[in-house]
């Protein structure tokens, strides 16, 4: 049977309001060592948000942090896979879309998510992305 995306997620991902501030995204990374959040309008995923979204589209482009909302800048095409679709369709929507990162979502509820690292640990567990995705992170 084919490896299901629940297998090599991480569970209960980080959230944040649409409408929560950069400063206090960057905090909440910073707090829980995440490099990227779920963006929650209504308590329903409609987008995500990377520290690479916060320093490119916003602090390059003269955004203030304690002003400029999270909704402004995330990332609004939202790729989705359920935790019961295989591996593999995650892989594809990366490759597809050029993601890093997809969250897994059931009826609106976020439950995980899925990275490129987790995919190569489920396709090529060999690989030197796999290794080093399943390294303890170094703090």
């Amino acid at each position: 049977m084919a490896a299901r995306v629940e297998e090599f997620m991480t569970p209960n991902p980080a959230t944040i309001p649409a409408t929560a501030t950069l400063a206090a995204a960057a905090r909440a990374m910073r707090d829980m060592d995440v490099g990227d959040l779920i963006v929650l309008e209504d308590s329903k995923p409609r987008g995500i948000v990377t520290d690479r979204d916060v320093v490119v589209r916003a602090l390059a482009m003269g955004m203030d942090p304690s002003t400029t909302m999270v909704g402004e800048i995330c990332s609004r095409e939202l790729a989705i896979v359920s935790r019961k679709d295989p591996i593999e369709r995650a892989a594809e929507l990366m490759r597809q879309k050029a993601l890093r990162r997809i969250p897994v979502v059931d009826k609106d509820t976020v439950l995980g998510v899925v990275s490129i690292g987790d995919v190569a640990r489920a396709e090529e567990p060999e690989s030197m992305l796999a290794s080093i995705s399943a390294a303890t992170p170094n703090r």
